[in-house]
């Protein structure tokens, strides 16, 4: 809501300071201020070259295609984590597990197997953003459905690392992939969700612009 879908009004206080006051519609309670969600300023996207600008293109377009995988991954790990926790009986743990491998493979297995080498990396890289675990330590935390789900899918049909991390003060690649998810956040292109990890996105672009001009 917005102060412009409604009134407003000055007050007069005892050191003759004016405040002003907000009257949303709908809403019979004067407010001081009004929450609003917190907006990134983005800074207008520059390149050095074509090529630079070519190959942010083809990021965009594979960070866009996979991140949906890595948010839905991200949620069934947690349901399974949570539900786990309350079954006590080994026997029915496993056939809960077993359970939810099967609705994993249903799930990812066909789209997944169309992905590119480099998109299978990106998904990984992702994976670790969103669950703060690797897809390996997943494979071997959660032998059952996460092997089934990477070894019958991604890991076995392209040669890449499930060991990889995301760290975007590290790898160039990693900050342009942070880049591209908030402006696709903001532009409401993808949907957010928080990172299992702290990720100052303003203090990463100022690390990497002091980066790129101390070169």
């Amino acid at each position: 809501m917005t102060a412009q879908t409604g009134k407003d009004y000055t007050e007069q206080n005892n050191d003759t300071t004016e405040v002003l006051y907000y009257i949303i519609e709908g809403d019979t309670i004067a407010r001081e201020a009004i929450d609003l969600d917190e907006v990134i300023l983005l800074n207008k996207l520059e390149f050095n070259s074509k090529e630079d600008r070519r190959r942010y293109l083809i990021l965009r377009r594979k960070t866009r295609k996979v991140y949906p995988y890595a948010k839905l991954a991200s949620e069934r790990l947690t349901t399974m984590t949570e539900r786990l926790k309350t079954i006590e009986k080994r026997r029915e743990r496993k056939k809960y597990t077993r359970r939810i491998q099967k609705y994993i493979e249903e799930e990812f297995s066909a789209e997944l197997k169309k992905l590119t080498r480099t998109e299978g990396q990106i998904l990984v890289k992702l994976i670790h953003r969103q669950t703060g675990r690797t897809a390996f330590a997943l494979v071997k935390e959660l032998r059952t459905g996460w092997r089934a789900f990477w070894y019958n899918t991604t890991a076995n049909v392209f040669d890449i690392s499930i060991k990889e991390e995301y760290n975007p003060f590290d790898i160039k690649e990693d900050y342009l992939i942070e880049d591209i998810l908030e402006r696709s956040f903001q532009a409401k292109i993808l949907e957010r969700q928080k990172p299992a990890f702290p990720i100052d996105y303003l203090e990463l672009t100022v690390y990497w612009n002091k980066k790129t001009v101390n070169k």
